[in-house]
């Protein structure tokens, strides 16, 4: 652990609880941006993969009244 770190934690650890909270949920927010792109361009990649699986008819879809009555079971 770097200096500057181990000064950061301790300078955080004597902040009041809610300062504290504020600066957890700064950091994780960082933390959730640097992967939110990567994950937007991987989910957008699969999208167009499975759409071209339908496309060219590898797959066959369900229609979504079928879907819902399986999710929503029997009433």
């Amino acid at each position: 652990m770097s200096l500057k770190l181990q000064e950061l934690k301790i300078a955080a650890a004597g902040l009041p609880a809610d300062e504290r909270a504020d600066l957890a949920q700064f950091l994780l927010q960082s933390l959730d941006d640097q992967d939110e792109d990567a994950v937007r361009d991987e989910w957008s990649a699969l999208a167009a993969q499975r759409m071209g699986e339908v496309r060219v008819g590898k797959v066959v879809g369900i229609p979504a009244e079928e879907v819902l009555k399986t999710l929503l079971g029997p009433k």
